[in-house]
């Protein structure tokens, strides 16, 4: 049994707090609202990210980080991506020896195009842990929660860090994998949640299940394109932080990107959509950072340029389908055979 110490008391980070717990770990699971960690521990439940369900008894929930991180082996972030910085800057007052560093945050940055570790790796002090492990996959918290099968991969520089935090989360309901292509792992889950959006407002928009498949199918393309570039293995973008995450998060209505583009399709405005959420919708801010990542690296992503102009310059989305319609034809091998074509000369 190891104590370990959840960050972020969402439904993703709740459910992996569960998991951690059923497999007989002590779990100090922190929220940044004094409230909510105290109803936690009243009630044995997590009533807004996860109605209905209770929560082992081996989860205990904190207000106060210090307090949260004391004695533990494993710290593992699931807070929001505008929040990675902030929350590791509070890690480096309260730690005071080497610990795994894990996290569970899909997401880039605005301006930096930093993924989650590259931030985690830029904030916390190098004396406090070795490297980032990251855990992501197709993944909706509401099932894990009540432990329906479940498929993940841990990914670090060190295969080690990662088979340790691939032990602590197995089990007969959870199913961790390791990847050493950290980079893959990462922009998988992040770029993914654009996609989404998008069929999401595809659904909103009335279109049927040839329209979603096509939309899925172009951005695993996309994905792929920009994540070859940043150095990530195309391979990746076959597997479950991939093609996986992104079937899961494009047809499933557990998912907040999804609901958030199906409220977009419908005609609702941006701000409406995401105060009407509740919760942060990551797919919002990682278009942004793809849409300037693409663009700064002169890569073609229209599907990511549709939903950025949709997003953040007021474009109907009704219009946006008609202009992704009527690109200029191209042969639909040509992306896959640029991508290995760069992979061979590199």
């Amino acid at each position: 049994m190891e104590k370990i110490a959840v960050l972020g008391a969402g439904s993703w980070g709740t459910a992996l707090a569960m998991v951690l717990a059923d497999n007989e770990h002590e779990v100090r699971l922190w929220s940044h609202k004094k409230s909510q960690a105290a109803t936690i521990n009243e009630t044995g439940q997590n009533e807004r990210y996860l109605p209905g369900v209770q929560l082992p008894s081996g989860i205990t929930a904190f207000h106060d980080l210090g307090e949260t991180v004391q004695g533990v082996s494993t710290v593992l972030l699931v807070v929001p991506t505008k929040a990675i910085r902030d929350v590791c800057r509070q890690l480096n007052k309260v730690l005071d020896r080497q610990v795994t560093i894990a996290h569970g945050t899909k997401g880039i940055e605005p301006g930096s195009f930093k993924r989650v570790s590259e931030m985690i790796d830029e904030e916390l002090s190098d004396h406090l842990y070795d490297k980032v492990v990251v855990l992501s996959g197709p993944s909706h918290a509401e099932e894990v929660s009540q432990r329906q099968p479940t498929t993940l991969t841990a990914s670090s520089e060190n295969l080690e860090e990662a088979k340790k935090v691939q032990d602590l989360f197995i089990n007969g309901n959870l199913r961790v994998y390791t990847s050493p292509d950290m980079i893959g792992v990462e922009l998988g889950g992040a770029l993914k949640n654009i996609i989404a959006l998008g069929a999401g407002i595809s659904d909103g928009l009335g279109y049927g299940d040839n329209a979603k498949a096509a939309l899925i199918t172009r951005g695993l393309a996309e994905i792929a394109r920009l994540g070859t570039s940043m150095g990530a293995n195309p391979l990746t973008f076959l597997g479950l932080t991939g093609v996986g995450d992104l079937i899961v998060t494009c047809t499933s209505v557990h998912s907040r990107n999804w609901k958030a583009g199906n409220l977009l399709g419908k005609g609702k405005k941006l701000d409406d959509v995401l105060e009407h959420m509740g919760m942060v919708v990551e797919g919002v801010r990682t278009t942004q950072a793809a849409h300037q990542l693409a663009e700064s690296h002169g890569i073609d992503m229209p599907i990511t340029d549709g939903l950025f102009r949709i997003l953040f310059e007021d474009a109907a989305p009704r219009d946006v389908v008609d202009q992704l319609m009527t690109r200029v034809r191209r042969q639909e091998m040509e992306d896959l055979s640029a991508i290995l074509n760069n992979r061979i000369s590199g």
